[in-house]
């Protein structure tokens, strides 16, 4: 597997120091790129259509059906002049991978970048909205869970000038199994999301522990979007107020507020289910 691409071999080398930078969130954020490894992430960018940057092979290191499918498609990539390929011995791959069990394949990715107008879905399409989420595990959960449900999108409000959720931090790719690149995501500003549902007729829904409503009570068969806010704080001011719902998860123990992931989970099958019986 020598075709399409160089060699390096040393840990020193700029290339691979300028991956192992990409660890921290301001040099992501300054050249607008992460890092996905791993056979099953790396199939499913490859799968739609992800060109990336730079991609590198460790030889020795793939070995199973799917690692060596995305090799393959990699080296003619290259092969295409459509990105750089490096092959690096086990080594310098340990050096970059930020996990063991990479398959030996590792791809310097150009963030995601979709707009709210670039959305398409279904007639009664289906939100999650995920304000400040802290933990890249629980945003890649919720990524998952989304993929499984029939999410139509995710939307992540930023706002103007602050850094907000990390999105692209490599442990959401790893945490979302891939389904990073099967959601379309979007990130804007809270009041430009707002607009954009209240154009379209997409009733917001808030959780918050506040609500009288319990989840399970409201009508959430409609075109309508799920608000979740953070663990700690729960949704801030601008997101409860232009709700015209407000719900809330029955809670029996001590415990004030559940894991992120798991809260949104049950708000996401709540109306799959509703979904379902009203087709029926």
């Amino acid at each position: 597997m020598s075709k399409g691409g160089s060699s390096i071999t040393s840990p020193t080398n700029p290339h691979i120091k300028a991956v192992v930078r990409l660890s921290e969130r301001q040099e992501r954020d300054e050249r607008r790129r992460t890092v996905v490894e791993g056979a099953r992430e790396i199939g499913l960018a490859l799968g739609r259509g992800v060109v990336p940057v730079e991609a590198y092979v460790c030889p020795e290191l793939v070995a199973g059906p799917a690692a060596e499918r995305a090799a393959r498609h990699l080296v003619d990539m290259a092969t295409a002049g459509l990105t750089e390929l490096f092959y690096v011995t086990p080594p310098v791959f340990a050096k970059m991978a930020y996990r063991g069990g990479s398959d030996g394949l590792l791809l310097v990715l150009p963030y995601r970048r979709r707009r709210l107008d670039e959305l398409t879905f279904r007639a009664a399409p289906f939100l999650v909205v995920v304000e400040e989420a802290e933990k890249p595990g629980n945003l890649g959960a919720i990524l998952r869970t989304a993929d499984a449900a029939g999410v139509d999108a995710l939307l992540v409000p930023a706002a103007p000038g602050q850094a907000g959720t990390d999105l692209h931090n490599p442990n959401v790719i790893r945490a979302s199994l891939g389904a990073y690149f099967t959601v379309p995501v979007v990130v804007a500003p809270a009041e430009e999301i707002l607009a954009w549902l209240r154009a379209r007729g997409i009733a917001l829904v808030a959780t918050t522990p506040a609500a009288e409503t319990l989840y399970t009570a409201a009508d959430l068969s409609g075109a309508l979007a799920v608000a979740m806010g953070s663990e700690a704080r729960g949704l801030s001011e601008t997101w409860l107020a232009a709700a015209g719902v407000r719900v809330r998860i029955p809670m029996a123990g001590q415990v004030d507020s559940l894991n992120l992931s798991a809260a949104t989970a049950l708000l996401v099958y709540e109306v799959v289910r509703q979904r379902g019986a009203h087709s029926r």
